[in-house]
């Protein structure tokens, strides 16, 4: 450093110089004493200088070094462009290992503007670039399956509960006596189209009380799915049989004046002409409900708030976090040792007899999702297939039962392993290329009615199994406006489907 320092002072002029010729002796010999002294005095400074270097901490010599490094701008330019740079190559490689970011992106972006605009100014993907264009696909329409699993036990906790407190309180009526509820529909099978306000639906079967018998009398033979049903209620002797209660007495054999003393029969309460009233006994559960609510634990957290329903019992319940939860329960007689049951759940007619229970292949249905759930428990794409067509049918009158009807006929006929995501695309082409042929033919077979291919894990009646194929469709052939109207909606439903393939949406 202290040549460093004689180097620069001997450039500014402090060094020796070179003087010319034509200086006399006594300016040479004054001139060299004079250097003389400045080198003596510069040794002597330099001297110095090392000394205190010496002295000084090492850390703090490093801080000076860095302040003077840190104070010049041509450092923090470089570091700017060399951090610059490895952004830039970080974005490119990024955009190479993830080619539809940008595009999920973009869709989800686009919630807010208008979806034609959107439309317009969207790039289309070019499938041929797609490693996988089922796995590319089945990412953009990425809609969640709803997470029901904790709720629906929540809500067979809620309803077990209320059968615990009626079982209780019927001891010694003649009320219906009522069986563990069964989750029902599209929340308890998996495929709910709604993310929210969703419907919990459940089916309790129904018993005949002490000293009655249900008798079901099915519609006009041929009618699809005996929807002028009803359940007959006949009294019977109860002289011979020993009773859990002594002071019961026979509706049959005892007078007027000493059944008094006795708790009224089913046929006095919610029968009307000597069968089951569904309207009476939705409004008797509906009432029960409103009372038992406060026996049970979820009363603590929830408020409940009967809704009107004239053919099932719909309340709602409210935490405190203003959190709903919604449940519909509709009650059912079992038709023999079967799945199919007599319910009463409205059907689509415009008025339905009060005494009218339709047969409901509810509890079937949801079996055979079970048991496709068990068996490919890894290959849920039915499930979301199921979900995706709901989606798209909104504001359609394709009904949502007809593509269900339609993927549980494919789930026979296609092998389990091809229900993949890597198949998904084949799977929704399989879906609407089988409703067009049915559209076409004005033929969609009930599932079932005369199917060989139903899973032994399913009960039904021997009408059921012996019989042949019902058309779903058969209504078209004489309703000319609908045929043609759901020609158009399938059209749009092809649209709706490559919108969705395309833009995820």
């Amino acid at each position: 450093m202290a040549r460093a320092l004689l180097f620069v002072l001997t450039f500014l002029g402090f060094g020796p110089q070179k003087v010319g010729d034509e200086l006399d002796a006594d300016t040479k010999e004054r001139m060299r004493q004079h250097m003389e002294m400045l080198q003596e005095h510069m040794t002597l400074f330099l001297l110095e200088i090392e000394k205190m270097e010496r002295e000084r901490p090492w850390h703090s010599s490093i801080q000076t070094v860095l302040l003077s490094v840190l104070l010049r701008w041509q450092f923090w330019f470089c570091i700017g462009i060399l951090v610059f740079s490895f952004w830039y190559l970080w974005r490119v490689l990024k955009s190479i290992q993830e080619p539809d970011s940008s595009s999920d992106e973009e869709s989800s972006s686009s919630d807010s503007s208008s979806s034609d605009d959107d439309d317009q100014g969207r790039a289309l993907p070019n499938p041929n670039d797609a490693n996988d264009l089922a796995d590319y696909v089945a990412q953009r329409i990425y809609w969640p399956l709803p997470n029901p699993t904790i709720i629906r036990h929540q809500v067979l906790e809620v309803v077990e509960g209320l059968l615990d407190i009626y079982g209780s309180v019927i001891q010694k009526t003649f009320f219906p006596e009522l069986q563990s509820a069964i989750g029902v529909g599209s929340a308890f099978e998996g495929w709910s189209p709604h993310e929210e306000n969703i419907v919990y639906c459940l089916l309790i079967p129904m018993t005949a009380p002490r000293g009655h018998s249900f008798h079901i009398e099915l519609g006009n033979e041929g009618d699809l799915l005996a929807r002028n049903s009803s359940i007959r209620v006949e009294l019977e002797c109860t002289c011979e049989i020993k009773q859990a209660s002594e002071d019961m007495l026979c509706f049959l054999h005892h007078s007027e004046k000493e059944l008094e003393k006795q708790k009224p029969s089913l046929l006095d309460t919610l029968c009307t002409d000597s069968y089951l009233d569904a309207e009476k006994t939705a409004k008797w559960f509906q009432n029960f409900v409103k009372s038992a609510w406060v026996l049970t634990p979820q009363s603590q957290v929830y408020n409940v708030k009967v809704l009107p329903s004239t053919r099932s019992c719909k309340f709602q319940m409210t935490s405190a976090t203003k959190r709903n939860i919604t449940i519909e329960i509709i009650f059912g007689v079992q038709q023999g040792d079967s799945d199919i049951f007599l319910s009463s759940q409205r059907t689509e007619a415009i008025l339905t007899p009060s005494t009218t229970w339709p047969q409901s292949c509810a509890v079937a249905e949801m079996k055979f999702i079970q048991h496709i759930t068990t068996e490919a428990w890894f290959h849920t794409l039915h499930l979301k297939c199921m979900q995706v067509f709901a989606r798209m049918l909104v504001g359609t009158s394709i009904s949502t039962y007809f593509i269900k009807t339609v993927i549980m006929h494919l789930l026979t006929i296609i092998p389990l392993e091809m229900w993949h995501r890597d198949d998904f695309l084949l799977r929704l082409d399989d879906i609407v290329r089988y409703l067009q042929c049915c559209l076409e033919e004005k033929r969609l077979n009930h599932f079932f009615f005369g199917n060989e291919m139903i899973p032994d894990v399913i009960v039904l009646p021997p009408a059921f199994q012996f019989s042949g194929p019902v058309n779903l469709f058969e209504y078209l052939e004489e309703d000319t406006y609908a045929y043609t109207r759901m020609l158009e909606e399938l059209q749009e439903l092809h649209c709706r489907l490559a919108r969705l393939m395309i833009f995820g949406q």
